[in-house]
């Protein structure tokens, strides 16, 4: 329980709380001479960030900003989005983190859920931003630049408070439109404290922020990494070349790389002489990438696969301290739990399942995030009983390691059956013919749902009875995809971070299936419900 204002519990819990202003305030105390941040290639000083974000604040403040208010960002990876992310810091201030890939008017729902007073903008969204705000956003440049001018060097008071928000993330909602995830600062602190103990933040090497600063790969990183005195160097966003080459220039902490970046990675490593200088983590959502890319790119890279399973709501919670070994292509993907949290699996009922059986993950950790903005039902309902349900299906085996079933939301309910895609697409991208498989629901008149695979072969003689044979005899025929769709790998459709948008990809099946009988193993499903 929080105290009330003014007890005397409360100068205690005031005194065990941290923000992310103070910490990275303190950083710039210590060392001011330490480089913080590179924008195309030239470093930036803490005690130079530390100024600017001062200046920021001063100059928000002067403009009527007080405690609680929001401002939002519309942006690729920038040196003054996180300048205004620590301003916001120090204030007490809120950040709305929209996707910039967004349409128009799902930017605009995301800004007005936000309640944002004050948008800013690179040069590159400005017009969308604008059209969404329906005001001008300030952009980065000359008019924010302006408004350094207009504050001081000396620090400001820090007014946030360790509950206080400082971020809303934009994850998919329900209803069709991003729902946002506020990170208050005691839950990105704790998200870079576990990061620390289970090893995957590195604040003697640097990190390349390619990922979005909307997203949690991006944000919970660089502004550990800043808390920590360590090194960001920012990029516009993901691009092979330019990384492979920053790979032979520096040390590398983490290196982020998940679906649709690691065999783009691969390919221009191929193509350079030059050596790593060393990393000493790759990888994300390793479920999601080829188990051939996962052992190829450790390899060319020295470092172990990063085995992870969290959220934008829990941070790296609950199950990302996982390692694939160096030059391993992995059968399983079991996870290991992360430090500094407690998981349950539960049934529909909430009772706990028993080893081997499917449930519903719930979490209970410091790095949760405080609730969706402005949302009060959807967050009573997912924080039901004080437990976070994730909407994640989960087996524990006996030594304590977890495989991911699949997604409730994916789950393809098919006459009775349950069915999960992950299942199916495990076993496909696990062949070598196959570089990517994903498995969506497709309404059907007989059975209600079926299964439908959509494949990006690497063989380009590999057929629709070819796929199916190298499922036959290894999971239940009605699991068994009921169509094959072939395309290349820039067709499927991605999210900025690489994962494949399954609604996108459900959307182009148009109409219900009506002729079952030109299934590929249509002998299996004419006799009884085993197809």
């Amino acid at each position: 329980m929080i105290p009330a204002p003014g007890a005397p519990e409360a100068l205690a819990f005031a005194a065990a709380g941290l923000t992310v202003g103070a910490l990275f305030r303190q950083q710039a105390a210590a060392a001011p001479d330490r480089p913080a941040i590179a924008q195309d290639g030239v470093w930036m000083s803490y005690g130079e960030l530390d100024a600017r974000v001062n200046r920021l604040a001063h100059g928000l403040a002067a403009r009527g900003l007080t405690r609680a208010g929001v401002l939002a960002i519309v942006s690729e990876n920038r040196r003054e989005h996180l300048e205004v992310q620590l301003a916001a810091a120090k204030l007490g201030l809120v950040v709305a983190c929209p996707n910039w890939r967004q349409s128009v008017e799902e930017l605009r729902h995301c800004l007005g859920t936000s309640g944002a007073t004050l948008v800013f903008a690179s040069e590159r969204f400005a017009e969308k931003a604008a059209q969404a705000a329906g005001t001008v956003p300030i952009l980065f440049g000359g008019a924010y630049e302006a408004l350094l001018r207009t504050g001081a060097d000396s620090a400001p008071p820090l007014l946030a408070a360790p509950e206080d928000p400082l971020l809303i993330l934009f994850t998919s909602g329900t209803t069709g439109f991003p729902k946002g995830a506020a990170i208050s600062h005691r839950a990105m602190v704790a998200r870079t404290w576990m990061a620390l103990l289970d090893e995957t933040l590195f604040p003697t090497r640097t990190f390349v922020c390619w990922a979005p600063l909307f997203h949690m790969a991006g944000a919970d990183n660089a502004l550990g990494m800043l808390m920590l005195g360590g090194r960001v160097r920012m990029m516009e966003g993901f691009d092979a070349e330019a990384l492979a080459e920053i790979l032979g220039q520096e040390e590398i902490g983490l290196l982020s790389l998940g679906p649709g970046t690691v065999e783009p990675l691969i390919a221009a490593l191929r193509g350079r002489p030059a050596k790593v200088r060393g990393v000493a983590l790759v990888g994300a959502m390793a479920d999601l990438v080829p188990p051939a890319s996962i052992a190829e790119i450790t390899g060319r890279l020295g470092a172990p696969f990063r085995n992870t399973f969290g959220s934008t709501e829990t941070g790296p919670a609950p199950a990302s301290r996982g390692r694939i070994p160096v030059g391993v292509a992995p059968a399983r993907f079991s996870k290991t739990q992360s430090s500094f949290c407690l998981l349950r699996l539960v049934d529909p009922d909430g009772v706990d399942v028993p080893d081997g059986a499917p449930g519903e993950v719930l979490v209970r950790a410091p790095s949760l995030f405080s609730g969706y903005w402005r949302l009060p039902d959807q967050t009573a309902e997912d924080f039901r009983d004080g437990w976070f349900h994730m909407g994640d299906v989960m087996v524990r085996n006996p030594d304590r390691t977890l495989d991911f079933v699949d997604r409730r939301k994916y789950l393809i309910k098919s006459g009775g059956e349950n069915i999960y895609p992950a299942e199916i697409e495990r076993l496909l991208m696990a062949r070598p013919e196959i570089a990517e498989a994903v498995v969506v629901r497709q309404r059907d008149t007989r059975w209600g749902e079926v299964p439908v695979a959509f494949v990006v072969a690497r063989d380009s003689g590999l057929t629709e009875d070819g796929v199916i044979a190298m499922l036959r005899g290894r999971i239940a025929p009605f699991k068994v995809p009921k169509r094959i769709h072939f395309l290349e790998e820039t067709d499927l459709p991605r999210s900025v971070t690489g994962k494949v948008r399954r609604q996108d990809l459900e959307a182009r099946l148009g109409a219900p299936r009506q002729d079952p009988s030109r299934d590929p193993q249509i002998q299996e499903n004419t006799t009884g419900r085993t197809g």
